[in-house]
């Protein structure tokens, strides 16, 4: 119970710098009716009505993973920060393909069908977001395709 409590105090918290970031956003004479802060504000209400109801009605104490599934889970952290950083100077397809491959190895560990796996991802979700949705994507990185 006391960790729901936690959590939802955290929330709240959350909910609250979420809101007044909300708010410093500028607004232009020619916005829309609604205006960018809306969505933001919605957001922020919504994680506090979140937040609340974890500390109105926690659930029972849960049963927290073993030191495993923790280390894993650090694990995946490490890898998702390390793309965060690599993605911009080695390009889109060696990054993503390495981090997807090695979280797959973290769910199911079988080296070959994750690299397989981490390089197909790369390549699909290269062309979805570079061709489908337009972004500005460089497969590889800048240094090497001139």
């Amino acid at each position: 119970m006391a960790s729901d409590r936690i959590l939802g105090l955290v929330v709240i918290l959350g909910a609250f710098a979420y809101f007044a970031g909300a708010l410093q956003i500028q607004t232009s004479f020619l916005s829309d009716p609604l205006g960018p802060r809306t969505f933001p504000i919605v957001i922020a209400v919504a994680g506090l009505i979140c937040g609340i109801a974890m500390v109105m009605r926690p659930d029972a104490e849960p049963e927290w993973p073993e030191k495993r599934a923790w280390i894993g889970m650090g694990a995946a952290l490490v890898v998702l920060v390390a793309y965060a950083y690599t993605i911009v100077p080695l390009g889109f397809l060696v990054p993503t393909a390495i981090a997807s491959a090695l979280i797959g190895y973290l769910i199911d560990p079988k080296p070959t069908q994750s690299a397989i796996m981490g390089a197909t991802l790369a390549v699909v979700l290269f062309i979805i977001f570079k061709y489908g949705l337009g972004l500005g994507l460089f497969a590889l990185p800048r240094w090497l395709i001139g």
